[in-house]
C-alpha cells in the first residue's frame, strides 16, 4: 500500500504571544527558555496536524538568540514540517517580534525541531510523507535528510561513514580544493 501524502502548508501554525513581566529576565528581554517553550508547542502543534497523532519531542537543533525581544514586545511564531521520515518529522520554526508603539519588526529566531508520532502506548508510528510546493518548501525538504544525518551522527545513532548526504558534502569540498 502507498504511503499517504500531505502537503507541507497543511501544517502550518501561527502562534502569537505577548511579552509580560514573568516572560523576561531581569534585563526586561523575553527569556530564552519562554521562548523555546513557545517554540516546542507551535512546532508540536504542526506536527501533530500533519501527522493527526500524539507527538513528542525528539530533537532541538541549534537555536541561537540574534536580537533580544522585549517586554511589551508581540512575538509571532510560525511553524510548519518540512518533511516527514518513516515516524519522525522535521519542523521548521521563525520568530518574529513586533513593538507595536513603534511600528518596528524585526526577525529574532529560526531552528528546526524534530517530533516523533505515538501511538497511545508511546511506540512510533508511521506518519504521512509531506509534499513541498514552493521553492521555499523544496529547499527546506531538500536540505532536510542532511539536517537529518548530521543530528543522528551526533547523537551517536548513525555512523559517520553511514551518512550518505553528509559525505557527499565533505567530498564535493575536497574535490573543489577546499
Amino acid at each position: 500500500m502507498a504511503k499517504k501524502k500531505k502537503f507541507a502548508r497543511e501544517s502550518y501554525v501561527t502562534m502569537t504571544e505577548l511579552v509580560l513581566p514573568n516572560d523576561t529576565n531581569t534585563l526586561n528581554n523575553l527569556m530564552g527558555g519562554r521562548l523555546m517553550h513557545w517554540m516546542d508547542i507551535v512546532s508540536a502543534i504542526a506536527a501533530q496536524k500533519h501527522s493527526n497523532r500524539i507527538v513528542v519531542t525528539a530533537s532541538v537543533d541549534n537555536v541561537s538568540f540574534g536580537k533580544p525581544i522585549q517586554l511589551g514586545n508581540v512575538v509571532t511564531l510560525k511553524a510548519k514540517v518540512t518533511r516527514a521520515f518513516s515516524s519522525s518529522m522535521e519542523v521548521h520554526i521563525e520568530v518574529d517580534a513586533e513593538d507595536i508603539p513603534s511600528g518596528k519588526k524585526f526577525a529574532s529566531n529560526s531552528a528546526f525541531f524534530t517530533f516523533v508520532a505515538v501511538d497511545q502506548s508511546g511506540r512510533p508510528i508511521d506518519v504521512p510523507a509531506a509534499v513541498p510546493e514552493t521553492e521555499d518548501e523544496k529547499a527546506l525538504y531538500d536540505g532536510a535528510l542532511r539536517r537529518r544525518q548530521l543530528r543522528l551522527v551526533l547523537a551517536g545513532r548513525m555512523k559517520p561513514d553511514d551518512a550518505t548526504e553528509l559525505k557527499s558534502i565533505f567530498n564535493l569540498e575536497q574535490q573543489n580544493g577546499k
